[in-house]
């Protein structure tokens, strides 16, 4: 009863340390801009300014076309991540030809390199391609991982070779059992690597901040940019537009929750 007890305080506790900086964040976001900027103990407004978010989309029109772009590079990348690392994945996993285990350690090394080390030779090639302050070099450096690869080429791993026999009985080659049998089975790790994707993309700041220039091709995440000046940090728009910012990463969390602890729990299978 009293280890009962301490786990649930335990996860708790630990439910609350995660949950502060949200509430912070929408406490924050109703304030007014001098209530926000003292220093104080007080979370919450003495009186919530719900009109701050209105303020906040009439000072920054531009998030309409920042929101557009990050929707389409994210759903974009996604959309070739799954694609990319299912083919890949089954290729690993279920083909047999030459080199096949040197070249997936090739791809898995490819995780320990820093994103800070290929920064500037993929400015340089995006540049010298001509595709600088355009969607195509928001989307295309980002249209494969090695993580996405690895996950799915686990989850083909853990399918039992019968299924593959039996589809060749029938008739059924590498590319119909791949999109007829293989991939549906493989759902809940193919939405997982969709939700890594998406999510990634969706919250990049870094790279759209280098390859982009002008404001019709600027993403959200730079966007937040707006509310920050010389003169200082408009803290109470800072978090109304972060608040609004997050929205679509926790709809698509929840609308995926159930296909992302499927993938958990499966995660151990044999592969």
């Amino acid at each position: 009863m009293m280890r009962k007890a301490a786990t649930y305080a335990l996860l708790t506790a630990g439910a609350l340390v995660t949950a502060f900086p949200f509430v912070w964040m929408i406490a924050t976001a109703l304030k007014s801009e001098t209530e926000a900027l003292a220093a104080g103990l007080d979370i919450f407004p003495e009186r919530p300014m719900w009109g701050n978010f209105v303020v906040m989309f009439r000072e920054a029109p531009q998030f309409g076309t920042y929101f557009y772009n990050s929707f389409l590079v994210a759903f974009s990348v996604t959309a070739a991540v799954i694609v990319t690392a299912t083919v890949a994945g089954y290729a690993f996993a279920r083909l047999e030809f030459p080199g096949r285990n040197l070249l997936f350690s090739l791809v898995l090394a490819t995780m320990m390199v820093p994103f800070e080390v290929t920064l500037i030779p993929n400015f340089m090639l995006i540049n010298a391609l001509g595709w600088k302050d355009t969607y195509l070099a928001l989307i295309v450096p980002w249209c494969a991982n090695a993580f996405s690869i690895f996950l799915l080429r686990q989850a083909f791993m853990g399918l039992p070779a019968e299924f593959f026999d039996a589809a060749k009985v029938d008739g059924c080659g590498h590319l119909r059992f791949l999109l007829w049998i293989a991939t549906p089975l493989v759902k809940p790790a193919a939405v997982t690597v969709g939700l890594f994707a998406f999510l990634g993309s969706y919250n990049s700041l870094m790279w759209p901040l280098v390859v982009t220039d002008s404001d019709k091709m600027r993403v959200v995440q730079v966007g937040l940019t707006l509310f920050s000046s010389d003169e200082g940090v408009r803290l109470n728009m800072l978090m109304c537009a972060a608040a609004v910012v997050i929205l679509p990463t926790l709809a698509l969390y929840f609308a995926a929750q159930r296909y992302f602890l499927e993938s958990a729990i499966s995660a151990g299978i044999k592969g």
